[in-house]
């Protein structure tokens, strides 16, 4: 059965209509979504007692995330994280991005798509949502034509489908930045056990751009959520193909989310300078570690580390990348 999908106005921005989604399975549980930033707004799914919560950051209005500085749920691009001094070499040009994490570019720089409004269209069992970066937008080069398809499904499974074009060749990493708390915003992440399914993590300077170096480590594993912003190098490397990547508990409530991806890591950002000045949906500005990013995608500055998995997106090629949030619960 094909999630029910309803919509309401959400307000103007820059002479753009913006919208509030609600995709609904037969159970109860559902996910709200907008095309302002293409963003996650809230997941809503049970826990052992049967108690309904939402298990992500968000904002019950839509100037919450215009006003936000943390992305909260929203998609990221041209280039999720960062790319080294602002610049990269792409076949013999230099392209000189928005330095707006001084010296670096983080998260497509100031026109980034969290910013964006984005077009949609509704589907029977999905929500598809457009957008056209212009050739120079943040300073990649190329016309860019991305969709992000959303699905909700009966076992409380959140499918994101990318799907990407270009007319020049340029690099692209697209991701979600939904901030997970599976409490139901109770208490925070601090205690969320976590297990990553990788056995390298990569090397970074202070500024948490990439040495090149890839580290072990042996099924990481943590019970104490803080400090983390790290890329993991996933385990499996099949490509178009969804891999383990992460597992995310909560004991209280018996929650468990498993994420897939077909992306070759994973960022974990356990979210220590998360703030807000307009509160969440709870009803209070968002502090440190009230929720944990598991953002699929490409490595940080890959652009300039050439035995990293490219990021080149070729003219005529389609970019082609999945991830999957699987929630479940265990029962009492």
């Amino acid at each position: 059965m094909a999630s029910v999908i309803s919509k309401e106005d959400w307000g103007i921005h820059e002479d753009q209509a913006v919208f509030l989604y609600r995709m609904e399975n037969s159970t109860g549980a559902y996910v709200e979504l907008t095309n302002f930033g293409a963003a996650i707004v809230a997941v809503t799914v049970p826990d052992q007692h049967g108690h309904f919560d939402n298990v992500v950051l968000g904002f019950p209005q839509m100037k919450g995330y215009v006003d936000d500085q943390c992305y909260v749920g929203a998609t990221i691009g041209r280039y999720a994280n960062r790319i080294a001094f602002a610049g990269f070499d792409l076949d013999g040009h230099h392209y000189d991005l928005e330095p707006n994490d001084c010296p670096h570019t983080n998260h497509g720089g100031i026109a980034g798509f969290h910013k964006r409004v984005f077009d949609v269209t509704v589907h029977d069992d999905a929500l598809s949502f457009h957008l056209t970066s212009t050739d120079g937008d943040g300073g990649f080069p190329g016309n860019l034509r991305l969709t992000v398809v959303y699905q909700w499904s009966e076992a409380n499974e959140l499918h994101i489908h990318y799907e990407a074009t270009s007319d020049k060749k340029t690099v692209l990493n697209v991701t979600n930045h939904a901030y997970f708390n599976l409490s139901g915003n109770k208490e925070d992440v601090q205690d969320h056990p976590l297990q990553v399914h990788a056995s390298h993590v990569l090397e970074t300077t202070e500024d948490y751009i990439p040495t090149g170096v890839w580290i072990p480590c042996s099924d990481p594993s943590f019970s104490r959520i803080k400090g983390l912003n790290h890329c993991y190098v996933l385990d499996e490397t099949a490509q178009n193909k969804l891999k383990r990547a992460a597992k995310l508990c909560h004991e209280g409530s018996g929650r468990t989310l498993e994420v897939y991806t077909t992306y070759p890591g994973l960022v974990v950002y356990s979210g220590d300078f998360l703030s807000s000045d307009i509160p969440g949906h709870a009803g209070l500005p968002y502090r440190p570690f009230d929720g944990i990013c598991l953002e699929c995608q490409y490595f940080p500055d890959s652009p300039n580390h050439p035995d990293f998995p490219s990021t080149v997106l070729d003219i005529e090629a389609v970019y082609n990348e999945q991830i999957l949030y699987k929630f479940t619960v265990s029962p009492e």
